[in-house]
């Protein structure tokens, strides 16, 4: 198992969330419009089976039960042939149990979300404010300091950086990119950005 860091080289602190419509594990569709009542947007591509994404889960969990206005959506967009633990019906046996309580899981079948997101590890968040109606970047980033599996989190980076936004103030802090397991991509399906 290759670890791999996030890097920020499709989206900029700035630009526009990338439009997506997805069915999420409650058997609704989910599109961008679905989280305008939030101030804030917490993408985070995921999936089931890596260990970096699964020591990640709490503190997802947490983070969607702290903040009313922040949405803590998961995408899933592993290819489900190649990892059957990936699938969109065990996707729905860990919210159904309980393991997952985020606002949203939804499921990037064709993989063309986590290709306009830019997304390389699993997990790989990136958190927006709500400018006037348009979610922006505000952070691509990891969720805590822990960046190995087995390591206990010190600090909880994503949650000072969702109060700088609810405080209405603009995050400065350098990005520290996450770390965690490749999306395992669809033969062919690799992006431009793809070089691991």
């Amino acid at each position: 198992m290759v670890a791999l860091d996030s890097e920020d080289d499709v989206l900029q602190r700035g630009d526009e969330a990338p439009v997506f419509e997805l069915p999420g594990t409650d058997g609704e569709s989910y599109t961008l419009d679905a989280f305008a009542d939030r101030e804030a947007l917490l993408v985070v591509f995921t999936c089931n089976h890596c260990p970096y994404a699964q020591a990640k889960f709490d503190e997802l969990n947490h983070l969607a039960a702290e903040y009313d206005e922040v949405a803590v959506v998961g995408i899933n967009a592993n290819d489900p042939e190649e990892y059957p633990d990936d699938s969109f019906e065990k996707m729905r046996e860990l919210v159904d149990d309980g393991t997952v309580d985020y606002d949203a899981y939804l499921f990037d079948e064709s993989q063309e979300i986590a290709a306009a997101y830019g997304a390389r590890c699993t997990p790989d968040p990136f958190l927006f404010v709500d400018d006037g109606g348009t979610f922006r970047l505000a952070y691509h980033g990891r969720l805590d300091d822990a960046t190995n599996p087995d390591d206990e989190p010190t600090e909880r980076e994503m949650k000072a950086h969702i109060e700088t936004l609810l405080a209405g103030e603009e995050i400065t802090a350098e990005a520290k990119p996450s770390r965690g397991c490749s999306i395992k991509w669809k033969p062919g399906n690799e992006p431009d950005y793809w070089d691991a």
